[in-house]
Protein backbone atom coordinates (compact mmCIF):
# COMPACT_ATOMS: atom_id res chain seq x y z
CA UNK A 1 0.00 0.00 0.00
CA UNK A 2 1.39 3.45 -0.90
CA UNK A 3 2.62 5.37 2.10
CA UNK A 4 0.90 8.55 3.20
CA UNK A 5 3.00 11.70 3.13
CA UNK A 6 1.10 12.80 6.23
CA UNK A 7 3.14 10.18 8.08
CA UNK A 8 6.38 12.06 7.44
CA UNK A 9 7.77 13.77 10.53
CA UNK A 10 6.48 17.33 10.76
CA UNK A 11 3.67 16.86 8.24
CA UNK A 12 0.27 18.23 9.17
CA UNK A 13 -3.12 18.34 7.49
CA UNK A 14 -3.86 22.08 7.38
CA UNK A 15 -7.31 23.28 6.40
CA UNK A 16 -8.95 26.60 5.54
CA UNK A 17 -6.92 29.77 4.90
CA UNK A 18 -8.57 30.39 1.54
CA UNK A 19 -11.51 32.29 3.10
CA UNK A 20 -13.79 30.23 0.78
CA UNK A 21 -12.33 31.87 -2.37
CA UNK A 22 -10.69 29.65 -5.02
CA UNK A 23 -7.51 30.91 -6.65
CA UNK A 24 -8.32 33.64 -9.18
CA UNK A 25 -6.67 35.02 -12.28
CA UNK A 26 -4.13 37.70 -11.49
CA UNK A 27 -3.89 37.00 -7.76
CA UNK A 28 -0.50 35.31 -7.82
CA UNK A 29 1.19 38.02 -9.88
CA UNK A 30 -0.38 40.81 -7.81
CA UNK A 31 0.80 39.13 -4.62
CA UNK A 32 4.29 38.58 -5.98
CA UNK A 33 4.60 42.15 -7.29
CA UNK A 34 3.38 43.63 -3.99
CA UNK A 35 5.91 41.67 -1.93
CA UNK A 36 8.72 42.48 -4.37
CA UNK A 37 7.89 46.17 -4.30
CA UNK A 38 7.47 46.26 -0.51
CA UNK A 39 10.89 44.66 -0.03
CA UNK A 40 12.40 47.67 -1.78
CA UNK A 41 10.52 50.25 0.32
CA UNK A 42 11.01 49.34 3.97
CA UNK A 43 11.17 46.39 6.34
CA UNK A 44 7.90 47.41 8.01
CA UNK A 45 5.95 47.48 4.74
CA UNK A 46 7.60 44.22 3.71
CA UNK A 47 6.52 42.38 6.84
CA UNK A 48 2.98 43.77 6.79
CA UNK A 49 2.21 43.85 3.06
CA UNK A 50 -0.92 41.71 3.53
CA UNK A 51 -1.79 42.92 7.03
CA UNK A 52 -1.52 46.71 7.22
CA UNK A 53 -4.39 49.16 6.72
CA UNK A 54 -3.25 49.86 3.17
CA UNK A 55 -3.58 46.22 2.07
CA UNK A 56 -7.18 46.60 0.87
CA UNK A 57 -6.27 49.57 -1.32
CA UNK A 58 -3.03 47.92 -2.42
CA UNK A 59 -4.78 44.87 -3.83
CA UNK A 60 -8.16 46.39 -4.67
CA UNK A 61 -10.18 43.69 -2.91
CA UNK A 62 -11.85 43.19 0.46
CA UNK A 63 -10.08 42.09 3.62
CA UNK A 64 -11.02 38.41 3.28
CA UNK A 65 -9.78 38.32 -0.30
CA UNK A 66 -6.46 39.83 0.76
CA UNK A 67 -6.02 36.93 3.17
CA UNK A 68 -7.05 34.50 0.43
CA UNK A 69 -4.49 35.96 -1.97
CA UNK A 70 -1.78 35.50 0.65
CA UNK A 71 -2.89 31.93 1.27
CA UNK A 72 -2.78 30.94 -2.39
CA UNK A 73 0.55 32.64 -3.07
CA UNK A 74 2.11 30.79 -0.13
CA UNK A 75 0.39 27.48 -0.92
CA UNK A 76 1.67 27.45 -4.51
CA UNK A 77 5.24 28.47 -3.67
CA UNK A 78 4.98 31.81 -5.45
CA UNK A 79 5.73 33.31 -2.04
CA UNK A 80 7.23 31.77 1.10
CA UNK A 81 7.69 32.64 4.77
CA UNK A 82 11.07 33.61 6.15
CA UNK A 83 12.04 34.11 9.77
CA UNK A 84 13.48 37.51 10.60
CA UNK A 85 15.19 38.67 13.80
CA UNK A 86 13.50 42.07 13.61
CA UNK A 87 9.97 40.66 14.04
CA UNK A 88 8.28 37.94 16.06
CA UNK A 89 6.38 36.89 12.96
CA UNK A 90 7.98 35.55 9.76
CA UNK A 91 7.84 37.86 6.79
CA UNK A 92 6.56 36.96 3.36
CA UNK A 93 9.25 36.81 0.66
CA UNK A 94 9.28 35.70 -2.96
CA UNK A 95 9.49 31.97 -3.68
CA UNK A 96 11.43 30.15 -6.36
CA UNK A 97 8.41 29.54 -8.60
CA UNK A 98 7.31 33.16 -8.22
CA UNK A 99 10.77 34.40 -9.15
CA UNK A 100 10.80 32.16 -12.21
CA UNK A 101 7.33 33.04 -13.52
CA UNK A 102 7.03 36.68 -12.50
CA UNK A 103 10.44 37.96 -11.43
CA UNK A 104 12.17 36.68 -14.56
CA UNK A 105 8.99 37.38 -16.56
CA UNK A 106 8.76 33.96 -18.14
CA UNK A 107 4.96 33.98 -17.96
CA UNK A 108 3.54 36.93 -16.02
CA UNK A 109 -0.04 36.25 -17.12
CA UNK A 110 -0.01 32.43 -16.92
CA UNK A 111 -0.54 32.00 -20.64
CA UNK A 112 1.62 28.88 -20.97
CA UNK A 113 -0.04 25.60 -19.90
CA UNK A 114 3.19 24.66 -18.10
CA UNK A 115 2.60 27.45 -15.58
CA UNK A 116 -0.73 26.03 -14.44
CA UNK A 117 0.70 22.52 -14.17
CA UNK A 118 3.60 23.83 -12.06
CA UNK A 119 1.19 25.67 -9.78
CA UNK A 120 -0.94 22.55 -9.42
CA UNK A 121 2.14 20.45 -8.64
CA UNK A 122 3.25 22.80 -5.85
CA UNK A 123 -0.29 22.90 -4.49
CA UNK A 124 -1.07 19.18 -4.41
CA UNK A 125 2.18 17.19 -4.38
CA UNK A 126 3.00 17.49 -0.66
CA UNK A 127 1.08 18.24 2.55
CA UNK A 128 1.18 21.97 3.14
CA UNK A 129 -1.07 24.97 3.64
CA UNK A 130 -3.64 23.45 1.27
CA UNK A 131 -3.73 20.06 2.97
CA UNK A 132 -7.10 19.04 1.57
CA UNK A 133 -5.78 19.52 -1.96
CA UNK A 134 -2.93 17.06 -1.36
CA UNK A 135 -5.32 14.61 0.30
CA UNK A 136 -7.85 14.82 -2.54
CA UNK A 137 -5.37 14.07 -5.31
CA UNK A 138 -3.38 11.44 -3.42
CA UNK A 139 -5.62 9.68 -0.89
CA UNK A 140 -9.23 10.15 -1.99
CA UNK A 141 -9.85 7.28 -4.38
CA UNK A 142 -13.57 7.38 -5.14
CA UNK A 143 -14.27 7.05 -8.91
CA UNK A 144 -17.20 9.47 -8.64
CA UNK A 145 -18.21 11.67 -5.75
CA UNK A 146 -20.36 14.52 -4.58
CA UNK A 147 -19.37 17.18 -2.07
CA UNK A 148 -20.96 15.34 0.85
CA UNK A 149 -19.05 12.12 0.17
CA UNK A 150 -15.76 13.99 -0.15
CA UNK A 151 -16.43 15.86 3.09
CA UNK A 152 -17.26 12.59 4.89
CA UNK A 153 -14.02 10.94 3.72
CA UNK A 154 -12.00 14.03 4.61
CA UNK A 155 -13.60 14.10 8.07
CA UNK A 156 -12.64 10.45 8.61
CA UNK A 157 -9.04 11.17 7.56
CA UNK A 158 -8.88 14.17 9.89
CA UNK A 159 -10.04 11.98 12.78
CA UNK A 160 -7.31 9.43 12.00
CA UNK A 161 -4.65 12.13 11.87
CA UNK A 162 -5.90 13.71 15.08
CA UNK A 163 -5.67 10.37 16.87
CA UNK A 164 -2.10 9.92 15.61
CA UNK A 165 -1.08 13.44 16.63
CA UNK A 166 -0.89 14.81 13.07
CA UNK A 167 -3.73 17.27 13.67
CA UNK A 168 -4.05 19.42 16.77
CA UNK A 169 -7.84 19.27 16.71
CA UNK A 170 -10.60 17.75 14.63
CA UNK A 171 -11.92 20.18 12.04
CA UNK A 172 -15.54 21.25 12.23
CA UNK A 173 -18.10 20.02 9.73
CA UNK A 174 -18.52 23.57 8.43
CA UNK A 175 -14.78 23.96 7.85
CA UNK A 176 -14.56 20.66 6.00
CA UNK A 177 -17.48 21.50 3.74
CA UNK A 178 -15.94 24.86 2.92
CA UNK A 179 -12.65 23.21 1.97
CA UNK A 180 -14.43 20.71 -0.25
CA UNK A 181 -16.52 23.38 -1.92
CA UNK A 182 -13.47 25.55 -2.55
CA UNK A 183 -11.45 22.60 -3.84
CA UNK A 184 -14.07 21.55 -6.37
CA UNK A 185 -14.51 25.13 -7.57
CA UNK A 186 -10.73 25.44 -7.97
CA UNK A 187 -10.74 22.75 -10.65
CA UNK A 188 -14.27 22.95 -12.05
CA UNK A 189 -15.49 26.34 -13.21
CA UNK A 190 -19.21 25.63 -13.09
CA UNK A 191 -19.24 23.99 -9.66
CA UNK A 192 -20.31 27.00 -7.56
CA UNK A 193 -23.42 26.45 -5.48
CA UNK A 194 -25.91 28.75 -3.81
CA UNK A 195 -26.56 32.43 -4.46
CA UNK A 196 -23.31 34.17 -5.29
CA UNK A 197 -22.32 37.52 -6.65
CA UNK A 198 -21.27 37.46 -10.34
CA UNK A 199 -17.61 38.02 -9.45
CA UNK A 200 -17.70 34.92 -7.24
CA UNK A 201 -18.38 32.72 -10.28
CA UNK A 202 -15.14 33.72 -12.02
CA UNK A 203 -13.36 30.46 -12.72
CA UNK A 204 -10.01 29.57 -11.26
CA UNK A 205 -7.15 29.30 -13.78
CA UNK A 206 -6.62 25.71 -12.61
CA UNK A 207 -10.02 24.81 -14.06
CA UNK A 208 -8.27 24.90 -17.45
CA UNK A 209 -6.42 21.71 -16.52
CA UNK A 210 -9.65 19.68 -16.63
CA UNK A 211 -8.67 17.51 -13.66
CA UNK A 212 -12.18 17.44 -12.18
CA UNK A 213 -15.18 16.91 -14.44
CA UNK A 214 -18.88 16.71 -13.77
CA UNK A 215 -20.18 13.14 -13.90
CA UNK A 216 -23.07 12.10 -16.10
CA UNK A 217 -25.78 11.98 -13.44
CA UNK A 218 -26.75 14.47 -10.75
CA UNK A 219 -24.45 16.77 -8.85
CA UNK A 220 -21.53 14.34 -8.99
CA UNK A 221 -17.94 14.81 -10.10
CA UNK A 222 -14.99 12.64 -11.08
CA UNK A 223 -11.23 13.00 -11.32
CA UNK A 224 -10.10 12.69 -14.94
CA UNK A 225 -7.23 10.22 -15.04
CA UNK A 226 -5.47 9.63 -18.35
CA UNK A 227 -3.16 11.30 -20.85
CA UNK A 228 -2.67 15.05 -20.38
CA UNK A 229 -1.71 16.51 -23.77
CA UNK A 230 -1.18 20.02 -22.35
CA UNK A 231 1.36 18.76 -19.76
CA UNK A 232 4.87 19.37 -21.14
CA UNK A 233 7.52 16.71 -20.60
CA UNK A 234 9.69 19.37 -18.95
CA UNK A 235 7.06 19.88 -16.23
CA UNK A 236 6.69 16.13 -15.77
CA UNK A 237 10.47 15.94 -15.37
CA UNK A 238 10.43 18.89 -12.95
CA UNK A 239 7.87 17.04 -10.81
CA UNK A 240 9.75 13.74 -11.03
CA UNK A 241 13.02 15.32 -9.88
CA UNK A 242 11.25 17.13 -7.05
CA UNK A 243 9.53 13.91 -5.93
CA UNK A 244 12.72 11.85 -6.21
CA UNK A 245 14.96 14.29 -4.34
CA UNK A 246 12.39 15.12 -1.66
CA UNK A 247 11.28 11.62 -0.71
CA UNK A 248 13.62 8.98 -2.18
CA UNK A 249 17.03 10.60 -2.64
CA UNK A 250 18.81 7.31 -1.98
CA UNK A 251 16.96 5.29 -4.62
CA UNK A 252 18.44 4.58 -8.02
CA UNK A 253 15.31 3.58 -9.97
CA UNK A 254 11.53 3.56 -10.04
CA UNK A 255 8.97 1.40 -11.81
CA UNK A 256 6.16 2.79 -13.93
CA UNK A 257 3.64 1.40 -11.47
CA UNK A 258 5.30 3.20 -8.55
CA UNK A 259 5.42 6.56 -10.33
CA UNK A 260 1.79 6.18 -11.36
CA UNK A 261 0.20 5.35 -8.02
CA UNK A 262 2.58 6.31 -5.20
CA UNK A 263 1.22 9.23 -3.18
CA UNK A 264 2.95 12.45 -4.11
CA UNK A 265 4.27 11.01 -7.39
CA UNK A 266 3.86 12.79 -10.74
CA UNK A 267 1.47 10.13 -12.00
CA UNK A 268 -0.78 10.48 -8.97
CA UNK A 269 -0.77 14.28 -8.74
CA UNK A 270 -1.22 14.79 -12.50
CA UNK A 271 -3.76 11.92 -12.70
CA UNK A 272 -1.84 10.08 -15.42
CA UNK A 273 -2.47 6.45 -16.33
CA UNK A 274 0.34 3.86 -16.51
CA UNK A 275 0.76 4.01 -20.28
CA UNK A 276 1.03 7.81 -20.19
CA UNK A 277 3.65 7.67 -17.43
CA UNK A 278 5.64 5.02 -19.34
CA UNK A 279 5.51 7.05 -22.54
CA UNK A 280 6.81 10.15 -20.79
CA UNK A 281 9.53 8.27 -18.93
CA UNK A 282 10.78 6.78 -22.20
CA UNK A 283 11.41 10.30 -23.54
CA UNK A 284 13.44 11.55 -20.56
CA UNK A 285 16.72 10.02 -21.68
CA UNK A 286 16.86 12.31 -24.70
CA UNK A 287 15.52 15.30 -22.74
CA UNK A 288 18.20 14.99 -20.04
CA UNK A 289 21.21 13.93 -22.13
CA UNK A 290 21.10 10.49 -20.46
CA UNK A 291 21.02 11.80 -16.89
CA UNK A 292 17.93 9.58 -16.81
CA UNK A 293 17.89 6.21 -18.57
CA UNK A 294 14.88 4.10 -19.52
CA UNK A 295 14.90 0.31 -19.55
CA UNK A 296 12.09 -2.10 -20.40
CA UNK A 297 14.25 -5.06 -21.47
CA UNK A 298 13.33 -7.10 -18.38
CA UNK A 299 9.63 -6.37 -18.79
CA UNK A 300 9.63 -4.23 -15.63
CA UNK A 301 9.73 -0.81 -17.34
CA UNK A 302 12.09 1.11 -15.05
CA UNK A 303 13.53 4.61 -15.02
CA UNK A 304 17.07 5.04 -13.68
CA UNK A 305 18.80 8.24 -12.59
CA UNK A 306 22.56 7.69 -12.71
CA UNK A 307 23.10 11.47 -12.70
CA UNK A 308 20.13 12.79 -10.74
CA UNK A 309 22.14 15.65 -9.25
CA UNK A 310 23.10 16.88 -12.71
CA UNK A 311 19.50 17.83 -13.50
CA UNK A 312 18.67 21.53 -13.23
CA UNK A 313 14.86 21.55 -13.55
CA UNK A 314 14.46 25.31 -13.82
CA UNK A 315 17.09 25.39 -16.58
CA UNK A 316 15.00 22.94 -18.58
CA UNK A 317 11.86 24.96 -17.89
CA UNK A 318 13.64 28.09 -19.06
CA UNK A 319 14.43 26.44 -22.37
CA UNK A 320 10.78 25.36 -22.71
CA UNK A 321 9.44 28.86 -22.09
CA UNK A 322 12.02 30.59 -24.25
CA UNK A 323 11.22 28.26 -27.15
CA UNK A 324 7.43 28.36 -26.85
CA UNK A 325 7.05 32.04 -26.05
CA UNK A 326 9.30 32.91 -28.98
CA UNK A 327 7.07 30.85 -31.27
CA UNK A 328 3.98 32.69 -29.96
CA UNK A 329 5.65 36.07 -30.48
Amino acid sequence: MPRSLFDIDGARLQLAGHETFPLRYGWLKKSYDAVKEASQISEEVHVNVFADEAAIARFGVGRNMVLSMRHWALSTGVLKLEDTPSSRLPKVVTGELGDFLFGENHDGYLEHPASLWLIHWNLASTPGRAGAWHWAFNEFNEPTFDRDLMAQRLSRRCQELHESGRMDRVASEVSLKRDVECLVRTYHAAAATGRRAPEDSIESPLAELGLIQRAALGDYFRFRRGAKPSLPDEVFLFALVDFWRSHFSGRKSFSVDFLTFERGSPGQVFLLDEDSVAERLSRLEALTDAAFTWDESSGMRQIYAPRLNDIAPYRLLERLYDRDMRLVA
